[in-house]
């Protein structure tokens, strides 16, 4: 990682510094070395473009205390939240999300999500499918799909960025990966770990437009890793990172500190602490508003990982002690995300979803805790120019499994490729072995009809 410290150093109450938003992740993995900002689209001009906010919710969230609530079910099915009303007629939706009840006009609550794959990790809301059977190359993230077929919007911002921070969970905090969609299409990942060795020392966003001295940075950058191969025949790639870095757009978007503070009041701080017992992210609403700001300097795609939800009980909270932390805080940061996005005028162009790898028990188990159930989980979305203010499928009364129109991670995928532009029925890219691939399963996943 390649890290450029700021001038000065801003620190919220709660100690965290705003100088994690300025590192440069995934040098080696393309991060810094994105050929197709050579094919940059002549859309300088354009308010807005399509672009995807991914939100992952990191260790499965309970489908059935958040959008699925079964208030008729035996308690220790039920669990201990109400639903309330929101302002579409007929959709409830927990009692501590009540901002996303007054928005739920533009969104899609989907109640039965299916086809998880059961695993503690990421990688299925990156790419959409499972990890077993892969082609070769393995299959890239949405975001490098993304920008291979369509490249970056500007020289000055990568397509695919993501924002999830180190953890010890790494499976949770797999930012996704290229697989056959080749490395220079790698995620830039500002807040992954790196080595401290590869630190830019003494250069500072002030000092960032002196060319003649990232020059001297990089080359001995480069000098420190050379035995990498991957960096072999860079030379191309570093006029790019000038690009990026000497632009002075990535930097902007990616210091909150230049944000309206009335608007990051609005979003909610959060906390910069990992959520749950130190093995996952935090619950800071700053990356909701950076990921918008990202997408109006030019990034497609923005992913993140928000908090843990992985709540099985004691001693380390109750499911719904949990709960009481966690959705409050998401529900602010989505709702003012929403917002955003929607004042911008980008909202139409735009999607969000908001979703974990698996939904939990439908019982609650002896600890006040949720296991894991991938047979059926919850997700939201909005813009785009989705048709919103609608529930698809429904679970039984326990919220054991779909018993109604069961929505599938494919679906969901090729859904937000139609809203990129990319017809996933016609659309291929070619894995390692120079096989068209489609991006999901051809022919038995399309996007949803009730939105598209």
């Amino acid at each position: 990682m390649l890290t450029i410290p700021g001038g000065r150093q801003f620190r919220m109450c709660d100690g965290f510094s705003r100088r994690s938003f300025l590192q440069v992740g995934g040098l080696a993995m393309g991060g810094l070395s994105l050929p197709q900002l050579l094919q940059a689209e002549s859309q300088q001009g354009r308010k807005s473009h399509k672009a995807v906010i991914m939100i992952f919710l990191s260790g499965g969230p309970p489908h059935q205390d958040m959008v699925d609530l079964k208030p008729a079910a035996p308690a220790e099915y039920r669990g201990e939240f109400k639903p309330i009303h929101t302002n579409v007629p007929g959709i409830e939706i927990c009692e501590h999300l009540p901002l996303l009840a007054q928005r739920m006009d533009r969104m899609v609550t989907i109640r039965s999500l299916v086809g998880s794959e059961g695993r503690h990790a990421a990688f299925q809301c990156n790419t959409g499918h499972a990890v077993r059977q892969q082609p070769p190359g393995g299959w890239p993230a949405f975001g490098a799909a993304v920008s291979k077929l369509q490249g970056p919007v500007n020289r000055d911002t990568p397509a695919f960025v993501n924002l999830s921070p180190k953890m010890k969970s790494r499976t949770w905090a797999d930012p996704g990966q290229a697989g056959f969609a080749g490395m220079a299409h790698a995620p830039f990942a500002p807040n992954a770990s790196g080595s401290s060795g590869l630190t830019l020392q003494g250069l500072t966003l002030e000092s960032l437009r002196s060319r003649r001295e990232l020059a001297h940075q990089l080359d001995g950058l480069k000098r420190l890793i050379d035995q990498n191969d991957v960096l072999d025949g860079m030379n191309t790639y570093y006029q790019q990172a000038f690009d990026i870095l000497t632009s002075g757009k990535l930097a902007e978007a990616l210091d909150v500190e230049r944000a309206d503070p009335k608007l990051r009041r609005r979003y909610g701080l959060g906390s910069s602490e990992p959520a749950g017992y130190g093995d996952a992210g935090p619950l800071l609403n700053d990356y909701l508003l950076v990921a918008r700001r990202l997408v109006e300097a030019g990034a497609r795609v923005v992913s993140l990982a928000y908090g843990r939800w992985d709540w099985h009980g004691r001693p380390h909270g109750t499911n719904f002690e949990n709960a009481r932390d966690h959705l409050p805080v998401l529900d602010q940061g989505v709702a003012a995300l929403l917002d955003d996005l929607r004042d911008r005028g980008l909202d139409q162009d735009v999607s969000v979803i908001v979703w974990g790898e698996f939904g939990r028990t439908p019982k609650i188990n002896p600890k006040g805790g949720r296991d894991h159930w991938p047979r059926v989980a919850c997700a939201l979305m909005s813009g785009g120019g989705m048709r919103t203010g609608q529930v698809i499928g429904a679970t039984n009364a326990l919220a054991e499994y779909a018993v109604a129109r069961p929505v599938h991670f494919e679906e969901v995928f090729a859904t937000l490729y139609h809203n990129m532009g990319i017809n996933t029925e016609h659309v291929t890219l070619p894995d390692l072995g120079g096989r068209p691939t489609y991006l999901v399963d051809h022919g038995k996943y399309p996007p949803l009809p009730e939105v598209v």
